[in-house]
Order: structure tokens, then C-alpha cells, then sequence
């Protein structure tokens, strides 16, 4: 093994993982005789043919398609690791991706906060309801909503959340008082997953309730419809709970109903310590701490 160049290696992914010499060649911006040079070296090495050539058309041998799987796992470790030795510290660039949802209604008035405390973290904000793929991108981490369970990494829950029904002051004022799911009825539903009702509505052991306005396609506009004073909303109480306390928005009835999912910080296992992401997620455990719960 000691005797077997990296580079060689590489160029068997690169080769390997395309079937093609000149592909591997374009992806490893080298000359096609520069990879064929290295294949061969690596084939005299291991004293095993890895390609079978038919002209242009090239196929793995069984030892080709034994060894490719062990090489890319190998490359990516090292990439992973590299990446980690890049970053390992307690400043710079720190790249965080959540929803859009959060970033606006929870995040964005306390940023400030972190940034006064932290100057040394250059932390830069992705607003996305994207799922990231940590393996091709920068992000260090995300703050996600769901059931706390993401295949391949490390997540830790810092909020629960409620389904609050919400509307305007203006609207409450105008009706008749709303005390039932009865009451709701009568009112404009908004709502951007039909499953929100369901669960708030079920949980009261009320009857189902249609949905007498079209589906919006985000929590976002649902809530500024609900400032709007276009109906009553189910929205998430982290979301609205700033609206509330500011008058934008009041709850339409007290009734609150835990979610199944909760607000969680996730991130990839050898970013999960790095000391600037440790910073900021401890930073977001303590704020949460001390967010009121609606009961």
C-alpha cells in the first residue's frame, strides 16, 4: 500500500466512477495520456487489470468493481477530514441554512444579539425549505422542523411547538366571540398543510373541519393573510408568538395543541464540534430556554 500513489487512486475514480478515460481526464483537468499512465501504474502495482477495453468503451473488472466502492469512501473521508482541519476553529466564516419561515419570524430580530456576542463568527444565513446535502455544500449545519431523525447526522432538538389558531385584532373585534371549533366555521381557514387542522382539530375531538379557502403554499403567506385580516390561521406558535406579543396578531381561541415535530439543529458528524458551530447552536439552546411556551 505504501508504494501506491494517491494520485493514481484518484484518477481510478475518476475514471472508474465516469467509464471513461476522457471523462476522467476533463473531471481531473489533466491530459488523457496522464491518466492512462496512471491506470497502468496502478494496475502494475496491484498486479490486477481494473479495466476491460473494448476501443473506446471501457468496463470494470471484478477486481475494478471490488475497489471503487473502498476508493470513494477513502477520497471522501479525506476530503471530510481536510475540510474539517480547514475549519477547525473558533472564528470565521460560519454557514447555517433554515426556513425561510424561521429565519423571518424567530431568527432574524435576535441575530444581532449573537453578533454582538460573537463578532469572530462570521455567521451567514441561508433561508431555504431545500434539504441541504452537507457532502456537496458549505453548510456547517440547519435548522430544521420534523421528527428529529436525518439519516447520517447528528441533530438536537432546542424548541417544541404548538398549532395556535391566530387572526387579526380587527377581525376578533368584528365578530361574534369564537369559544369552539364550531365558531371557526363561520371564518375564512387558512392554512398551508390541511394536516394542521386536522391535528389541532382532532386533538379536541371535534368533528373535522373543511378548509373553506385555498391552500397557500407556505406558512409565511398564511400568517401575513391572518395580519391581513383574510381569516384564521393554524400557525406554528414559534412563528407568531413575536406577532402576538406586538398586537400584529391575537389568538382567536386559547386552545394550543403540541406538534408531533419539533424545531431541531442538525448537522453532519465531523462538523457537529467544531467550535464556532458548538458556539452558536449553545447560543440558540439558551435562547430557547427562555421562550414562553403559549400555556
Amino acid at each position: 500500500m505504501a508504494a501506491i500513489p494517491l494520485n493514481a487512486l484518484r484518477t481510478f475514480e475518476a475514471v472508474a466512477s465516469r467509464l471513461s478515460f476522457s471523462k476522467g481526464a476533463e473531471a481531473l483537468n489533466v491530459t488523457p495520456a496522464a491518466v492512462s499512465s496512471q491506470i497502468r501504474t496502478l494496475e502494475d502495482r496491484l498486479n490486477q487489470k481494473l479495466f476491460h477495453r473494448q476501443g473506446r468503451n471501457i468496463t470494470l473488472t471484478a477486481a475494478g468493481r471490488r475497489l471503487l466502492p473502498g476508493v470513494q469512501r477513502g477520497l471522501q473521508e479525506l476530503r471530510q477530514a481536510l475540510a474539517v482541519i480547514e475549519q477547525d476553529r473558533s472564528e470565521g466564516v460560519l454557514n447555517v441554512s433554515t426556513m425561510p419561515s424561521f429565519m423571518q419570524r424567530w431568527l432574524a430580530h435576535r441575530m444581532a444579539e449573537f453578533y454582538q456576542a460573537h463578532p469572530e463568527i462570521d455567521l451567514r444565513i441561508n433561508a431555504s425549505n431545500a434539504v441541504v446535502d452537507f457532502a456537496s455544500t458549505d453548510f456547517h449545519a440547519a435548522i430544521r422542523f420534523g421528527p428529529g431523525r436525518w439519516s447520517g447526522l447528528r441533530a438536537v432538538k432546542f424548541m417544541d411547538d404548538w398549532i395556535v389558531p391566530v387572526c387579526s385584532p380587527e377581525l376578533l373585534e368584528q365578530s361574534p366571540p369564537m369559544k369552539s371549533v364550531e365558531d371557526l366555521r363561520q371564518h375564512n381557514l387558512l392554512v398551508s398543510d390541511d394536516s394542521l387542522w386536522s391535528e389541532w382539530v382532532n386533538s379536541l375531538g371535534a368533528e373535522e373541519i373543511e378548509r373553506n379557502w385555498p391552500a397557500l403554499d407556505d406558512s409565511l403567506s398564511v400568517i401575513i393573510m391572518a395580519e391581513q385580516g383574510n381569516g384564521v390561521a393554524l400557525a406554528r406558535w414559534s412563528l407568531v408568538a413575536r406577532d402576538i406579543e406586538t398586537g400584529r396578531l391575537v389568538r382567536a381561541i386559547p386552545t394550543a395543541v403540541k406538534t408531533n415535530w419539533s424545531n431541531y439543529f442538525v448537522s453532519p458528524a465531523h462538523y457537529f464540534d467544531l467550535p464556532k458551530v458548538a458556539i452558536f447552536r449553545d447560543w440558540l439552546l439558551e435562547r430557547c430556554m427562555n421562550f414562553p411556551s403559549p400555556e
